[in-house]
This record gives structure tokens, sequence and C-alpha cells, in this order.
């Protein structure tokens, strides 16, 4: 009994390692890092603690309504609650100074009344892990208030295997759906919004439904597909919920726009014109000019050739004129 024993032992520590670990949100390692947690029912929270998953788990912090929280000694400096008011059911744990050492997977482990245990996994990776969403392939625009439904379809024909909806943000990555088709599964997240779509087997085309939504639901949502000949395809779409406050300044903006690119474009025609009937006039009054300029030298030609403001300094010649002298005796009368 005691070889057997071991044997298990020994078979338990090689396997658990290897466990598949599904996880509903993945963040980016930084110095100064937030792991989200917030129970999205209205039941009272009586207890949380947050857990390092390894080989086995390792307490990081704890936290009760009437108790206050407790820091573990190995992370103590290093993490804190970001809200730990007693009647609050965001537990959002926050890491300053991270490295390394803290990539890994967290739980986030709620005890409630009346619902029981709730459980969050959040997947910390380093930045260059980190998958972008990319380029959007669609883009929506919605108001408030709307139930807006996102719809993505694989290009190939083939039969899905797995299927995924993602929300990416530039620090983190929540998964809002997955099925797995072969199998019958699908896995809803702890996304803290209410997210409705299809998970059944045969599908062609996959959709979320996000009712009655907000500015916060802006965004980024990723469709994945897993065909079952293994090939992947990936199509992303942005979500823009406008804000009533915000949207009338932008309309403004666009408006103003294009009255001064208007503008700018009169304004050029004008110009335009203006200078091609000034060319036009030159060209006709050009055979005019030529023959004025013609008529004028040649009357110069028959002009008194002295000037006609003599010098004034007394240096000219002296100019002496002939005529008779008359006799001032007066007649006799006869």
């Amino acid at each position: 009994m005691d070889h057997l024993t071991f044997l298990l032992a020994i078979l338990y520590v090689y396997t658990a390692p290897c466990e598949e670990i599904s996880w509903d949100t993945t963040v980016k390692l930084a110095k100064n890092m937030s792991l989200e947690c917030v129970y999205p029912l209205a039941d009272s929270v009586t207890q949380i603690e947050w857990f390092k998953i390894k080989t086995e788990r390792e307490s990081v912090a704890i936290f009760n309504p009437m108790f206050r929280g407790i820091i573990r000694k190995a992370y103590t400096d290093r993490v804190y609650f970001s809200n730990h008011t007693a009647a609050s059911n965001d537990m959002t744990l926050t890491f300053y100074n991270a490295s390394e050492a803290d990539v890994g997977f967290y739980s986030c482990f709620l005890h409630t009344f009346p619902f029981g245990a709730w459980e969050k996994v959040i997947r910390v990776v380093p930045s260059d892990s980190f998958e972008d969403a990319g380029p959007p392939n669609s883009q929506m625009v919605s108001e408030p208030g709307k139930n807006i439904t996102l719809t993505c379809q694989p290009k190939e024909k083939s039969l899905l295997e797995e299927v995924s909806w993602e929300k990416v943000q530039p620090q983190q990555i929540d998964v809002l759906i997955s099925c797995n088709l072969s199998h019958g599964r699908s896995y809803t997240s702890k996304y803290p919004r209410q997210i409705l779509s299809n998970c059944s087997h045969g599908m062609k085309k996959a959709f979320v439904t996000i009712p009655n939504v907000t500015g916060s639901d802006s965004g980024l949502y990723r469709c994945g597909f897993k065909a079952s000949t293994g090939e992947k395809e990936t199509f992303v779409m942005r979500l823009t919920v406008t804000d009533g406050e915000t949207k009338t300044p932008h309309i403004l903006f666009v408006s103003g726009g294009a009255g001064l690119l208007l503008l700018s474009v009169i304004l050029i025609i004008t110009v335009t014109v203006i200078t091609y009937k000034r060319r036009r006039r030159q060209q006709q009054r050009g055979p005019f000019k030529d023959f004025w300029i013609t008529q004028n030298r040649a009357a110069n030609n028959y002009r008194n050739t002295f000037p006609a403001n003599p010098p004034s300094d007394g240096a000219g010649e002296d100019i002496y004129v002939n005529h008779p002298t008359f006799s001032r005796v007066p007649r006799a009368r006869v």
C-alpha cells in the first residue's frame, strides 16, 4: 500500500502542472498593473481571497467586510485592494513594482450569500506575448440604450469546432464567450456585463448581443473561429457608442472643416478667373500698344531738338538777332 501511495503522489506531481486552465482575462505585465475582479450580481460578498495558481495555490491576500483585509507576507508593500469598502463588490487587486516573477495565473475567489462560491481566473503575460487586436475589419456606431448585435461569419465553409468572442483593450483582453462545438460545451466568462450569444453544433456564424449599451461598451471586439480542419480565422470589429455631450462638438468640427474647404475652393477659383482675365486683356492690348509706340516715335522726329528747359546757370551761348532801327524824328506835316 505504501508503494502505491508513493506512485500516486509522483503521478500527481507530474500531471497537475499539465492540467489545462481556462482564464477569463489576460493582462499585460506592467510595472503598475491591476487585476480586475468585480462581482456582477447583487448578492452580498462575505469573503474574498486572491491566489496565485502554481502547482499549489499560494494565498496573496484576503478580505472580509467585517475584519478588513490582510496582505500575505510575500506580497507586503507590493499589492493592495483598489476598492476595499465593505459594501463594494469590486475586489480589484493592484500591483506596483511588478516584475517577471509576477507572470502567471491568479484566482479571485469569492464567497457570496446566498449564491455561494464564485471564481474569476486572470492570466498575466509578458508584454511581448500580449496579442493586440490589430486593425478592425468593420465598424458600428450606436446611440446609448440600444441593444447591439455583433455578427461574424468565417470565409471557410468547413464545420466549426471552436468559437470565441473577446473584448480587446490596450492592457487587457476579456473573454466574453468560448464555445467548444465538437464537445457541446460552452464557457461564459466572468465579464462584468450581460452578454448574450449563440453556441450550437453546426452553426455557420457567431454573434453576441450587448443589451442597453453605454459609452463603456465602446472598443474593439474580436471573434475567433477554429474549423474541424484546424484552420483559424479572426475578425475584429469596432463599436462606438456616441455620447450626447460630445456629439454636437464633433458635428460642429466636421461642419467647420467642410465650410473651410469650400471657402478655399471658392478662393482658388476666384484667383484663377481674375488671373485669366488679366492675361486676356494684356493679349488684346498688345497690338494697339505697339501701334501707339510707333506713332509716338514718328511724331518725336519733328519736334525741336533744343531742350525744353535751358540751363539756368548762364553757361549757354548768347543769341543775337538783327532787326532794323527806326528813326524817332517826327515827320513834317504838309
